[in-house]
């Protein structure tokens, strides 16, 4: 694994073989990030990073500047991995959690200025995800939230949809929270 751009780039980190979690690629990775730039400026931005896996994405965003960096991943040996490798870079705007994120979706009273999931593709509760953090606490006013996806889903009727970008087999959605949230959920 490696990051692509920002103050640690170029950084490697070797991702153990028998981990579950598919990492983002590269060249989806670099891309979500081009298409990042035309919606946030990463420095001073509060990001969560729902699903982490192996912390790909949360290395991303801390290499380009992110004020915070929240990051849950369910499965304890990844979540050691990324905070084993936060610890590396020595980086104090990192925040891993080890819990699950379904709940945390629930559970949260923090606003992020941009919230990326990377769950499971066959996560039965895939299709739900828009809805759940869409109208969760979690989704500053005018905040982003990026799902990456298999192909067979679109989300593209939901309310929030902005866009959908596709880098071969990884999607992204993205969804732009218009309003206050919803605190009664």
């Amino acid at each position: 694994m490696r990051i692509v751009t920002g103050k640690y780039k170029g950084r490697h980190f070797v991702v153990p073989a028998s981990f579950k979690a598919r990492p983002t690629t590269d060249f989806a990775k670099e891309n979500l990030f081009n298409v990042l730039r035309a919606y946030i400026d990463f420095e001073g931005t509060r990001a969560l990073d729902l699903f982490a896996g192996t912390g790909a994405i949360t290395l991303e965003l801390l290499s380009r500047g992110c004020e915070q960096v929240v990051s849950v991943e369910k499965d304890r040996r990844h979540f050691r991995f990324i905070a084993d490798t936060i610890r590396t870079l020595r980086d104090p705007h990192a925040r891993p959690l080890c819990g699950d994120a379904l709940r945390y979706i629930q559970r949260a009273s923090e606003a992020f200025d941009l919230v990326f999931a990377d769950p499971p593709y066959a996560l039965p509760e895939l299709p739900e995800l828009p809805q759940r953090v869409m109208q969760s606490t979690l989704v500053a006013p005018d905040g982003l939230f990026v799902l990456e996806h298999g192909r067979t889903n679109d989300f593209s009727t939901h309310p929030d949809f902005v866009t959908h970008r596709a880098y071969g087999s990884v999607n992204f959605s993205f969804f732009r929270h218009h309003g206050q949230p919803d605190a009664s959920l």
